[in-house]
């Protein structure tokens, strides 16, 4: 058989090139990236940044801690009880309180005319206003201005519910001198804590009387020693009288009625630290009387010092009798003290010589 050589030929070349395209690389292998190289790749790089890169101290936020001011009813089991610090309540507010009776002046209704050292009894009728009790544990006494002679402390004579009245009494004195004298009251409380009549309990109730004529008694030694006539001296013409406003440092001279006179002067207005006073100057005396206008013979009676009075102490319409440095008798009545300019505001008289 004969063989044709040029087809063999093709056929060599068919297979050689069919063997060789089995060693090529496919499209897919080409496209294909080497998995664990590139993974080792990134971890080296990233081992490499960690190294270049200062370490970091993880801090976490702070967390809040509150003190625990109300336990919880989990906690705890019961709701926790809040005591109460601030204002009182509506009810403590109410507990004391007092209004005048119908009428509120059982006896000795205001200004009622006295013999000098006349015994008598005062009733007021005051009604319990308030929500609590009053038992005998309460009493009432002088809260300021005349005594008249009264005990220190009058007892409630019986209970008093909120709503009812009672009437209470006490034996008074009137004064040896003449003039008009009044004595403010007010109620206590068992913890001795002041209340009176009128809105908020602030209000006092009072006796007021007129003592006329005279009646002879021995005459009165004063602090200093100097005795003076306490009754029966007719009084003399009136030497100088006015009003005045005085400023702190000012000082007055009752024999004028002039303010910084330089000489002469009786009462000065001075302060001490937070205290303001009332100070006699040189040889002038005073001596604190009430709230009545002093007569002469209740002037020259009084129990006079040289030391100074505080301001503050005294009740607005006070009056304090004084001795002038020469030797004259007269009357100041506190009137009003300006609490932004401090201005204090007086009434005055002096006697002239009898």
């Amino acid at each position: 058989m004969k063989i044709n050589f040029a087809r063999l030929l093709v056929l060599f070349v068919i297979l050689a090139a069919g063997l060789a395209s089995c060693n090529l690389p496919r499209a897919d292998d080409a496209a294909e990236p080497d998995v664990t190289q590139a993974y080792q790749t990134v971890s080296a790089r990233l081992t490499e940044a960690a190294s270049l890169t200062p370490p970091v101290t993880s801090t976490s936020a702070p967390t809040a801690t509150l003190a625990a001011t109300t336990p919880t009813s989990q906690a705890t089991g019961a709701t926790p009880t809040v005591k109460a610090t601030s204002a009182p309540t509506s009810q403590a507010k109410l507990c004391d309180q007092a209004a005048p009776g119908v009428p509120i002046d059982v006896t000795v209704p205001d200004d009622t005319q006295m013999q000098p050292g006349q015994a008598f009894t005062k009733t007021w009728r005051l009604q319990n206003n308030g929500t609590c009790t009053w038992t005998k544990d309460y009493s009432m006494a002088v809260f300021s201005g005349e005594a008249m002679g009264a005990p220190s402390v009058v007892p409630m004579p019986s209970s008093v519910a909120p709503g009812q009245a009672i009437d209470i009494s006490v034996d008074l004195t009137a004064p040896n001198s003449a003039g008009t004298y009044q004595g403010n009251w007010k109620l206590r409380n068992k913890e001795g804590a002041w209340f009176g009549i009128g809105p908020g309990g602030s209000s006092p109730f009072w006796v007021r009387i007129v003592v006329s004529g005279s009646s002879v008694t021995p005459s009165v030694t004063s602090s200093l020693g100097t005795p003076y006539p306490s009754n029966g001296t007719p009084a003399p013409g009136v030497l100088v009288s006015g009003s005045s406003s005085m400023l702190l440092r000012d000082r007055i001279n009752f024999d004028t009625g002039q303010i910084n006179t330089g000489a002469g002067e009786d009462l000065g207005y001075v302060v001490d630290g937070e205290r303001l006073l009332l100070a006699p100057q040189s040889s002038a005396l005073v001596a604190i009387h009430g709230s009545g206008t002093p007569s002469y013979a209740a002037c020259l009676g009084s129990a006079y010092v040289n030391t100074p009075i505080r301001l503050r102490q005294q009740d607005p319409g006070t009056y304090l009798c004084y001795r002038t440095d020469q030797g004259l008798y007269g009357w100041v009545r506190l009137i009003s003290l300006d609490a932004n300019t401090g201005a204090l505001s007086i009434q005055y008289l002096t006697w002239a010589n009898p």
